[in-house]
C-alpha cells in the first residue's frame, strides 16, 4: 500500500500529553503491585499478573516506570525504580536466566536508563556486568552474537533480528569504561547482521544461521513469523529501529539507505489503519491478529532516524510516525483503567502458524514492549528525549 499522508489525521500535542498523562497515571495505579515484581511479559484477558524476575521482557515495565517518572515527576515512580535496579543487580550478579542475548533489553531501559535519570550507581554496575554477560555469547567465527541456547550446539549457531536493539547496551559500556572492546563486538555484530537478514526485496529474516566451523551464512528461517519466506511485522520493526541506531553509532551512510528501503517495505504492507497484522503476509480482510506493538517499534525508529536526515526526508519520517502514534491512540490504547492494567491492546507476542516453531501466548493481548515502545514514541514527539538506548 502507498502511504499518502495527507489522509491520515496527525496527533495533536494535547493528544499527546493526554495519552502521556493516562499511561503516567496507569503505571501508578498499579505500582503497587507491581513494585517488588514485575508485569508478565503479556496481559491475559486484557490483564497482566505479577512474575518473577526471570524473564526476557521485564525491562520494560521498569521503562515503562522512568518514563512515566519523567513525564510527571512523581517520587513513587523513582523509588520504583530504584527497587527495580536492585532486583536487576541481584539478577545479574546471581546469574539468573541471563544465558541469552537480551541483556540490552532488559538492562538498558531499566538500569541504563536509572543511571541516566538519577545516577544509580547501582544500575551502572549491574548495565556493566550485564555488558559483560553478552559479550559472553560473541561468535569470532561468524563474527556475531549468539541469540540463545548452548553455545556449543550447531542448531543454535544463529543471530535473530531483535539483536540490534541490544546492542546499544555495549557501546554504553564502551563509553562508560573507556573499553572498545564492546564497542568492537557490537560493530561485528551489526555487519554480519545486516548483511544477512536483509533480503533482496529489504523484508527480513527474523532468525540467520551460520556454519559452526566456519562461520560462512547458511541459511534463513523463522521461530515467530508465519513462515520462513514471509515478513514477521515485529522483526521487520526491529529493522526500522534498528538500522536507525545501527547509523547512530557507527555513522556508516549505508544504513541511512538500508534503513529506507526496510522501512518502505514496512510501510508498503501496512493495512488502512497503519498497524500491521503480526506478519506482513497479512492485510486489510485477513482473518488474523495485530500486532500493534510492531507499529510503536517502527515509529520509534523512524524518530530515532529523522534525527540524522536533512530537513524534508525528516520531516517526512516524523508525519508517519505521528501518524501511526495517532492510530493507535485512537483504536488501540487503553483509555479506561476497568478494561486492561495495560496501556495497548491488540499485541501479539507469540502466534503459531502450520509452518513456525512458537508457542501460542499473548495473541490479542497487551505485551510489555508494546506499552514500552508506545509511551517512547509518544515521549519523542513530547520533547526532546534522551534515549535510553
Amino acid at each position: 500500500m502507498a502511504i499518502t499522508l495527507e489522509r491520515y489525521p496527525k496527533i495533536s500535542a494535547d493528544e499527546i500529553k493526554a495519552a502521556l498523562d493516562f499511561c503516567s497515571g496507569q503505571i501508578l495505579h498499579v505500582l503497587p503491585q507491581f513494585t517488588d515484581v514485575f508485569e508478565n511479559a503479556y496481559s491475559e484477558n486484557n490483564f497482566y499478573r505479577p512474575v518473577e524476575n526471570r524473564d526476557w521482557t521485564n525491562g520494560f515495565w521498569t521503562g515503562e516506570i522512568w518514563l512515566a517518572y519523567e513525564h510527571c515527576g512523581d517520587e513513587r515512580l523513582k523509588k520504583a525504580g530504584e527497587i527495580q535496579i536492585h532486583s536487576f543487580f541481584e539478577r545479574i550478579h546471581k546469574k539468573i536466566e541471563v544465558d541469552h542475548h537480551d541483556m540490552g533489553f532488559l538492562y538498558s531501559p531499566s538500569c541504563v536508563a536509572g543511571y541516566k535519570l538519577i545516577g544509580s550507581s547501582e544500575g551502572r554496575e549491574a548495565a556493566i556486568k550485564a555488558a559483560d554477560q553478552l559479550i559472553t555469547r560473541y561468535h569470532p567465527v561468524g563474527e556475531f552474537i549468539q541469540a540463545w541456547g548452548p553455545m556449543d550446539a550447531p542448531e543454535n549457531y544463529r543471530l535473530i533480528i531483535d539483536c540490534l536493539l541490544n546492542l546499544p547496551l555495549l557501546y554504553w559500556a564502551s563509553r562508560e569504561t573507556g573499553d572498545c572492546r564492546y564497542r568492537e563486538i557490537a560493530e561485528k555484530h551489526i555487519h554480519t547482521a545486516v548483511a544477512n537478514v536483509i533480503r533482496e526485496d529489504y523484508s527480513t529474516w527474523h532468525t540467520f544461521f551460520f556454519d559452526m566451523k566456519t562461520g560462512s551464512p547458511d541459511h534463513g528461517a523463522t521461530c515467530q513469523g508465519y513462515r520462513d519466506g514471509s515478513a514477521w511485522a515485529r522483526g521487520q520493526a526491529w529493522g526500522v529501529y534498528g538500522m536507525a541506531l545501527a547509523y547512530r553509532y557507527t555513522g556508516r551512510k549505508e544504513y541511512i539507505d538500508l534503513f529506507r528501503h526496510v522501512t518502505e517495505y514496512y510501510l508498503e504492507h501496512l493495512p488502512k489503519d497503519l498497524v500491521p497484522y503480526w506478519d506482513l503476509e497479512f492485510t486489510d480482510g485477513d482473518d488474523q491478529p495485530r500486532d500493534s506493538s510492531s507499529a510503536s517499534i517502527a515509529a520509534c525508529g523512524m524518530l530515532e532516524m529523522a534525527k540524522y536526515l536533512g530537513t524534508e526526508e525528516a520531516k517526512h519520517y516524523r508525519a508517519i510516525a505521528n501518524r501511526i502514534i495517532k492510530s493507535i491512540y485512537d483504536n488501540y490504547a487503553v483509555k479506561d483503567m476497568n478494561i486492561s492494567n495495560g496501556l495497548v491492546l491488540h499485541s501479539t507476542y507469540s502466534n503459531h502458524s502450520p509452518y513456525n516453531t512458537c508457542n501460542h501466548c499473548g495473541v490479542d493481548e497487551c505485551n510489555l514492549w508494546g506499552d514500552y515502545f508506545y509511551m517512547e514514541a509518544l515521549t519523542r514527539m513530547n520533547k526532546n528525549w534522551e534515549q535510553y538506548w
